[in-house]
């Protein structure tokens, strides 16, 4: 299974959210990392069929999405960062009702719905209603009706948003167990989801691929780049102009920080094991959000 974007381009006026986007997937986790406003959610929206774009073609095995229609549809599972839900519906109904959406059999909707609610957690709620649904618990709902049908592409904007850690863990479980002959395209702001369960990591920018390649490869590519100061706090502003900061922790005698420089700073400091994050404030610095 090969799933390809060739030249994809979305334009909204004068605004180009996507240029010249060309990838190829086959079966694994592929983590979509990048700022908000870099095109992610809109690169979904198009392989899902919600927005067409304004240039380029998606073919899977060789066949355009566009001309596979529903038949592309059925083989896709999409879990947006938000829903609207029917709040009258317990999460079984919905489920079923989703199910049917996908025109599976009553049975096999059955052994699937109590799969995934299992699988998500929130089997002993399957007959609340969905208004009474925390943050969290409704995206663990959202994630269950995308791999309810077993789809063959799985797309995933944000899918752990308002989850605790345990959940969070239990989210990146499920979607390693599910994606081993899958295409899993993810998307999110926190790192630790795809460090270790991505087969390749897209950084996206301002609508532009900077780089795709292997966790392993890109957190290779910062060593001698990342280094620990331990310092007084009133040192910090002078420690701030040599790179950027990753993180500050409080210590007894001070405060020690990571530092991310091309060069060794000339001041007393010991090199550290650069991680997934680093790249991240490597390609993209720290946000205007900050």
């Amino acid at each position: 299974m090969e799933l390809q974007f060739r030249g994809i381009q979305k334009n909204y006026g004068q605004k180009q959210a996507l240029r010249e986007v060309s990838l190829t997937l086959t079966p694994g986790i592929y983590g979509l990392l990048g700022p908000n406003g870099a095109g992610k959610s809109t690169l979904m929206n198009i392989l899902t069929g919600n927005l067409k774009p304004s240039g380029g073609e998606i073919l899977l095995d060789g066949r355009d999405i566009r001309t596979l229609g529903g038949a592309f549809r059925r083989r896709i599972g999409y879990c947006p960062q938000q829903a609207a839900f029917y709040p009258g519906f317990t999460a079984e109904q919905f489920l079923y009702y989703m199910a049917s959406l996908q025109g599976m059999s009553k049975g096999d909707a059955a052994k699937r719905i109590h799969w995934v609610l299992e699988k998500v957690s929130l089997d002993d709620v399957r007959h609340k209603k969905i208004r009474s649904f925390s943050g969290g618990m409704k995206q663990r709902l959202l994630l269950a009706q995308a791999v309810l049908h077993n789809p063959d592409v799985l797309i995933l904007d944000e899918p752990t948003a308002g989850l605790d850690p345990r959940q969070r863990i239990a989210v990146r479980n499920l979607i390693g167990e599910i994606a081993l002959h899958k295409i899993v395209l993810l998307a999110t702001h926190v790192v630790q989801d795809v460090e270790y369960i991505a087969k390749e990591l897209i950084l996206l920018a301002k609508g532009e691929i900077l780089c795709q390649s292997t966790p392993r490869e890109l957190v290779r590519q910062l060593e001698g780049q990342v280094w620990e100061v331990h310092t007084g706090e009133e040192q910090l502003a002078r420690i701030q102009g040599y790179g950027i900061v990753c993180g500050i922790a409080r210590e007894e005698t001070g405060i020690c920080v990571r530092l991310l420089c091309w060069d060794k700073p000339d001041i007393p400091c010991a090199a550290a094991t650069p991680d997934v994050e680093d790249v991240y404030l490597y390609y993209f610095g720290v946000t205007e959000e900050l």
